[in-house]
């Protein structure tokens, strides 16, 4: 494949990724307690600090994938971050019925951006980061 089309599917790549986490790291933060509350409905331990962490490791990783610094580490934890949020959250197998589709593609879609985030992680971030820099 051509140099430069292989650089612009890996930075549109990168950029599609990264914004997924930025935008529902953001998102979070308006919507706060009822993060805290989804956590906290889990039966998870201080609710508060995970939402806040939630928030940060989204956005700043997020950021980081979207500007290719630390690359490999940024979509390594996001990976690991979303395989673990979607069992606890979208945790299909054990949802009623009426639920069970929406759930399922939350999941499947999940599962879909870590497998795209692996890909960073076994690649690198491409020619146009700052890691390449």
């Amino acid at each position: 494949m051509n140099a430069m089309i292989s650089s612009a599917c890996a930075l549109v790549g990168r950029l599609m990724l990264a914004f997924m986490f930025v935008y529902a790291g953001y998102g979070k933060v308006g919507r706060f307690d009822g993060t805290v509350a989804n956590i906290g409905s889990k039966s998870l331990p201080v609710p508060e600090v995970l939402a806040a962490a939630t928030i940060g490791l989204e956005v700043i990783a997020g950021v980081m994938l979207a500007l290719g610094w630390k690359t490999r580490w940024a979509a390594l934890a996001l990976a690991v971050f979303t395989v673990i949020a979607s069992v606890l959250f979208h945790n299909f197998w054990d949802m009623p019925v009426e639920q069970f589709r929406t759930q399922q593609l939350f999941f499947l879609k999940n599962m879909a951006a870590v497998g795209g985030l692996l890909m960073v992680v076994a690649f690198g971030a491409g020619r146009w980061s700052v890691d390449r820099r």
